[in-house]
């Protein structure tokens, strides 16, 4: 089977956010493998992205709206014969647990970072270039010198109150990206247009392309249309340009 790149691109600032958490998250995910100081200090850097991220968006609240979304179509879906109803229950119930989890009023996704001091003081400086360096930060420089499994401990510990935030994210993508079925589509001389049917809430559109393809798209839209132009790059120090050739690719438009 030959190996496909999804380019994503989200169309409501919902998604964006959820696509960012993602991100960040399957960052941490990479480089918890690992407990060099380096894969350390990459995994803090994440989680304080991710912390910013959450205080700078209502993102609980968004997550909260999606998955009650995504539990009201489930049910409705509960009496079709054509449905896998085992698997259907046992995601509703997954999503029942996170709501129950994210409605408790006592939970505050990112206050075990928000109130460590050690990670208050590198946040402090994480935006100064290099102002993570030993001499700036000694407390910080001990740590990252503490035995591997002692630092590992501590970022399991601060990462402890986003896991609902992670799950929650990761659910609400699956069933997004799973709510469509692709599409064989071309782009005539590297250019394509498509209207959204008002009636249909697209959140995500999906363009798959061979990994050897030597094409890549750029996809902008809004509540109404979406284009794609399939660019073509030389070197990467010249501007890409439009294909002229036509492009044959894969595309889901997801609706849910």
């Amino acid at each position: 089977m030959q190996n496909k790149i999804a380019y994503e691109q989200p169309l409501n600032e919902r998604m964006r956010n959820f696509l960012r958490l993602e991100h960040l998250f399957n960052l941490i995910e990479y480089r918890s493998q690992e407990t060099f100081e380096w894969d350390c200090r990459n995994t803090l850097e994440s989680l304080l992205e991710i912390n910013d991220l959450l205080s700078r968006s209502d993102l609980k609240t968004e997550l909260i709206k999606e998955l009650e979304r995504h539990s009201q179509m489930l049910t409705s879906l509960k009496d079709n014969p054509a449905v896998d109803k085992n698997r259907l229950d046992t995601i509703n119930s997954d999503i029942c647990d996170l709501l129950i989890k994210l409605r408790d009023n006592a939970y505050q996704p990112g206050n075990l970072l928000r109130n460590d001091e050690l990670v208050t003081s590198i946040k402090q400086r994480i935006s100064i270039p290099g102002g993570t360096c030993s001499f700036d930060l000694p407390r910080f420089h001990y740590w990252l010198n503490q035995p591997g499994l002692t630092r590992k401990q501590d970022l399991t510990q601060w990462s402890a109150d986003l896991e609902p935030i992670k799950n929650s994210t990761f659910i609400a993508l699956d069933m997004v990206r799973n709510s469509t079925h692709p599409v064989r589509e071309k782009a005539v001389t590297g250019f394509y247009q498509k209207p959204i049917e008002s009636s249909l809430s697209c959140q995500l559109i999906r363009v798959f392309l061979p990994s050897a393809s030597r094409y890549f798209p750029e996809i902008s839209g809004g509540k109404h249309r979406f284009t794609i132009r399939f660019m073509e790059e030389s070197t990467t120090d010249a501007r890409p340009i439009q294909s002229k050739n036509d492009v044959d690719f894969e595309l889901h438009c997801c609706i849910l």
